[in-house]
């Protein structure tokens, strides 16, 4: 009679086991469904906001938005101001004379 009540109880109690583990699949798997659905719209939005992206960085619009927003010109030789480091210029200056001078020699 006792190993009957224990078989009882170890039956009851594996079918919890179970009834419990069958609840907890199906809970996945409906969670794991909503972050597909959650990628899958993230996925979109993301290919939208790319497309809207490039759509505004072209080259024109860029050259349109800096003319008419920033009142900016393109560089012109005129307004082109060349500024000189002298630390860095010395250096510049000896190697481009060393290579005039090997030129002058042949």
């Amino acid at each position: 009679m006792r190993l009957a009540a224990l078989l009882v109880v170890a039956l009851l109690g594996s079918c919890l086991l179970l009834v419990r583990t069958g609840y907890e699949a199906r809970r996945l798997f409906a969670e794991l469904d909503k972050a597909r659905a959650e990628q899958r719209r993230l996925d979109a939005e993301y290919r939208r906001l790319d497309a809207e992206r490039q759509a505004q960085a072209t080259h024109l619009r860029v050259e349109k938005v800096a003319r008419d927003r920033l009142a900016m010109r393109p560089a012109a030789p005129g307004v082109t101001a060349y500024v000189v480091d002298d630390a860095h210029a010395a250096p510049a200056a000896v190697v481009s004379a060393a290579a005039g001078t090997r030129g002058s020699a042949r």
